[in-house]
């Protein structure tokens, strides 16, 4: 089950929600630095695990709604295809400062768990091709392992290619 490191007491709100729904899941912590170029890849790097199977957590704005995607780092998102997703036109990647306020959590430690208001998720499709993956546990240096079939039941996300290599 849930795995707590000494950086984790107390938890975060993902990690809260994780523990409540009684999800499988292993925290793993690192020492971020400020300097790094990509939190995504940094989180891949320090606990050596392939880019394809860490995933960032982007919050873009889809005709006007806040719409969460979650892609690997070792790609971009496809802002036409998150669009299609949802049934939406036109997507952009929203305001840094409102999608902070939305999900309740930082920039670089954005998780798709445990956000302050629930927004619509859709997951890469390529998450399907891993046993676990990795994704924001809701602050930098911190990421929660789980079973993508887990993570998209939690945050009633809709799978789809929305990732670009």
């Amino acid at each position: 089950m849930a795995k707590k490191t000494k950086k984790q007491q107390g938890g975060t709100p993902a990690t809260v929600a994780l523990t409540a729904a009684g999800t499988a899941f292993t925290v793993h912590s690192y020492d971020h630095d400020p300097a790094s170029a990509s939190y995504g890849e940094e989180a891949a790097e320090a606990l050596g695990v392939s880019p394809d199977r860490v995933f960032k957590t982007l919050v873009a704005d889809v005709d006007g709604e806040l719409v969460v995607a979650v892609v690997p780092v070792a790609g971009s998102l496809d802002l036409k295809a998150l669009a299609s997703a949802v049934g939406g036109k036109r997507a952009a990647m929203a305001d840094p400062a409102a999608a902070e306020r939305t999900t309740g959590y930082v920039r670089g430690g954005i998780s798709p768990l445990g956000q302050r208001k629930s927004l619509r998720t859709v997951l890469d499709s390529s998450a399907d091709g891993h046993a676990t993956v990795c994704v924001s546990a809701g602050r930098r240096g911190l990421e929660v392992e789980l079973a993508p079939a887990d993570l998209a039941a939690l945050t009633r996300a809709v799978l789809a290619p929305i990732g670009r290599a």
